[in-house]
C-alpha cells in the first residue's frame, strides 16, 4: 500500500451532474496508486444504509448525515472516503464539514460538480427530469425540490462544458497541491 492519508472528497450536484461517474473514475485511479479507497455513492447508501427513509428534508438530512458519519470514521482511519450523493442543503454539508475539521484528523474537500438544468434535462439518461417535470416524481431536486449549491466549495468542475478527464485531472491537481496525495 501506498502512504497517504486519509480525507473526505465530497461530491454535491444535481441528478445527472456527474457525481458518480467522477467518483468511480476517482475511485480507479486512487486504487491504482494502491490508496486505500472507498465510495460511498449516494443511491447505494440509500438502498443499504439508509433504506426506508423517504425524500422529505428531514428523512434527506439524516441520510446525508450517516454518509457524513460513515465518511468521518473512514477518513480518520486513513481512507479516502469519496462520497457522491445530490446532499441538497447546505447547512447539512456545512455540519459535516465542520465536525471533520473539529476532529482535526482528517481533510474535508468539497467537490461541485455544476451543470445548468437545460444540459441536465437534455442528457437525462434515467429520465427522471422529464417525470418530474411532468410530476410524476414528487420533491425532485432541482425541479420540484430546492438545492443549494455551495457557496465556497474547494473545487467547481463545470461537467455540462469539460470532459472527465479534464475534470479529474483537476480535481488530483488540487489533492496534490493540497498535499493529500502524492505526485504520480
Amino acid at each position: 500500500m501506498s502512504s497517504h492519508q486519509g480525507f473526505i472528497l465530497w461530491f454535491t450536484g444535481l441528478s445527472g451532474a456527474g457525481k458518480s461517474t467522477l467518483a468511480e473514475r476517482l475511485v480507479r485511479e486512487f486504487r491504482a496508486r494502491e490508496y486505500r479507497v472507498e465510495l460511498l455513492d449516494g443511491d447505494e447508501v440509500r438502498t443499504h444504509l439508509s433504506k426506508g427513509l423517504g425524500f422529505s428534508k428531514e428523512d434527506r438530512d439524516t441520510n446525508i448525515r450517516r454518509i457524513g458519519w460513515v465518511a468521518r470514521v473512514l477518513a480518520r482511519n486513513g481512507v479516502i472516503a469519496i462520497t457522491a450523493a445530490i446532499s441538497p442543503y447546505k447547512e447539512i454539508r456545512d455540519e459535516i464539514r465542520a465536525q471533520t475539521l473539529a476532529e482535526g484528523r482528517a481533510a474535508f474537500v468539497e467537490v461541485f460538480a455544476h451543470a445548468p438544468i437545460e444540459a441536465l434535462i437534455e442528457r437525462d439518461v434515467k429520465g427522471l427530469y422529464r417525470k418530474a417535470l411532468a410530476g410524476e416524481i414528487q420533491n425532485f431536486t432541482g425541479i420540484s425540490d430546492p438545492y443549494e449549491p455551495p457557496d465556497n466549495p474547494e473545487i467547481v468542475v463545470h461537467t455540462s462544458v469539460e470532459s472527465v478527464d479534464e475534470s479529474v485531472q483537476r480535481i488530483l491537481h488540487y489533492l496534490t497541491e493540497r498535499g493529500l496525495i502524492g505526485r504520480s
